[in-house]
C-alpha cells in the first residue's frame, strides 16, 4: 500500500481552518483565487499554497480561463471523512441506547 504525502491527505488538508473556509466558500461554486481570498485577512499567495494543498489532496479542482486561474470544489474525498465519523456516530449511538436502558431499568 503506498502512503500519500501529508498534504494529499483529506485529514490533513481539511485540518486547517482557513482551509475548511475556502471549500465552504466553494459550495456556492467556481471562483477565481481573487475573489476567494476577500474574506481573509492573509496574502494572496497563502491563499494560493492553500488552495494547492487543497488540490493535492483531490479537494479542489483548478483550470485556467485566460489569465484567471478558477477553482471548484470536488467533493468525493470527503465521503472518506463521513465514513470515519460514522464509526464513532454508532459508537455513540449504541452508548446513549445502553444508557437509555439503564435509565428505565430503574
Amino acid at each position: 500500500m503506498s502512503r500519500q504525502s501529508a498534504s494529499a491527505d483529506v485529514f490533513q488538508a481539511i485540518a486547517d481552518p482557513t482551509r475548511r473556509a475556502i471549500l465552504d466558500l466553494l459550495l456556492r461554486g467556481e471562483q477565481p483565487v481573487k475573489q476567494l481570498a476577500e474574506p481573509f485577512a492573509i496574502s494572496l499567495p497563502a491563499i494560493s499554497q492553500h488552495l494547492q494543498i487543497l488540490c493535492e489532496a483531490d479537494l479542489v479542482e483548478m483550470r485556467k480561463s485566460g489569465r484567471q486561474r478558477l477553482y471548484k470544489l470536488k467533493p468525493e474525498p470527503l465521503k472518506q471523512v463521513s465514513a470515519w465519523i460514522a464509526n464513532y456516530d454508532e459508537f455513540w449511538q449504541n452508548k446513549l441506547d445502553a444508557l437509555g436502558d439503564y435509565l428505565e431499568e430503574d
